[in-house]
């Protein structure tokens, strides 16, 4: 018959996870707004609803993806909780929500409250950026479920928006212009593809230095998934969008027409921008066809706003008052019969 087992000898460590919830309750504390009403380590967070005459909350759940195999390879875990929560914030944003708060979920297999402070960190700092309190979270340590030194990290944000203030889409029109954002890269999505390309066809290294991208592969594939609150919120503000797609999964292939009414497409003119050297790169390396590397990468662009023609210089004028860069990335129109939602001209 075996001794006394302890949990700490089935695999987890308490006293490993008293010290992370310490770091992580005083980096969520450095979020809270006026609507939190609990502290972090209470069994639900409270939140406060602002005072809307029909208030609409609007929520989302993300991860990261397999841009966490980055992050264990470089040892760097920083950045990747900023990247959660700007995509989260985005995909209400497109909405017209304003972000209220947010809650994460940690699973490791060992945990090291080290490397737990450095990813809360990161969902410190983007929560602070986009004014959305971190009120809550889980940090689950089960042994067996995965590699040594790896984890999975995922998020869900709620946010409110006036109901007669919601961007549906369905005030789209043919003719409407198609307004894009600059991407920072490949933001959290094609990471399986293009980590195939890069390390296990090309062969490559991430402290590889490539001098077309002008850095090295690491720092280029760790780049921030960025936040396009501010812009949104603008041109909501000012109601000069019609529609807004936030350019993840999929591409502009499969996000644009996400704001579109039936009958609609996009027609975007591939002349009006020139994909960062990485997409290019990824690209030549396996000969992708075009279809695939459409839908896989953002190739550059972030965010899609749909304007109506007549606002289409009011907004750029807008934007560019917020030191963004955005350009006339094509227009809406009439969906061919049996013709895609999108077209490539």
């Amino acid at each position: 018959m075996a001794g006394k087992i302890t949990y700490s000898e089935a695999g987890v460590n308490i006293a490993e996870a008293d010290r992370a919830v310490a770091s992580i309750r005083r980096m969520a504390r450095s979020t809270f707004t006026k609507g939190v009403l609990t502290d972090i380590g209470s069994f639900g967070g409270c939140f406060q609803i602002p005072k809307l005459r029909q208030p609409v909350l609007v929520s989302s759940v993300d991860g990261v993806g397999t841009k966490l195999k980055i992050a264990f390879a470089t040892g760097r875990h920083d950045t990747i909780g900023e990247d959660l929560v700007n995509h989260c914030v985005n995909d209400i944003a497109v909405q017209g929500a304003t972000p209220l708060f947010f809650l994460d979920y940690l699973a490791v297999g060992k945990l090291d409250a080290q490397v737990a402070a450095q990813i809360v960190s990161g969902i410190a700092r983007g929560c602070k950026a986009n004014q959305c309190a971190l009120i809550g979270g889980e940090t689950a340590e089960m042994p067996g479920m995965y590699l040594d030194g790896e984890y999975d990290l995922a998020g869900s944000i709620t946010g409110i928006v006036e109901k007669s203030s919601i961007i549906t889409g369905a005030r789209v029109r043919t003719g409407d212009v198609l307004l894009a954002l600059a991407s920072t890269g490949l933001h959290t999505n094609g990471y399986s593809l293009a980590r195939k390309l890069l390390f296990d066809i090309a062969k490559l290294r991430l402290d590889t230095h490539l001098p077309e991208l002008g850095a090295v592969i690491g720092d280029e594939l760790l780049k921030i998934h960025r936040s396009y609150l501010k812009p949104l919120q603008a041109l909501a503000q000012n109601k000069l969008i019609s529609g807004a797609a936030h350019i993840t999964g999929g591409g502009i292939t499969d996000n644009l027409p996400r704001v579109f009414p039936k009958g609609l497409a996009g027609f975007i003119d591939t002349g009006s921008w020139q994909p960062p050297p990485l997409f290019d790169l990824l690209r030549h390396i396996g000969d992708v066809p075009e279809d695939d590397w459409r839908q896989a990468f953002n190739l550059g662009v972030g965010m899609i706003f749909v304007v109506p023609q007549s606002k289409a210089d009011q907004a750029i004028r807008e934007l560019r008052r917020l030191r963004e860069k955005p350009w006339i990335i094509g227009h809406v129109g009439p969906q061919r019969r049996g013709g895609p939602r999108v077209e490539y001209r």
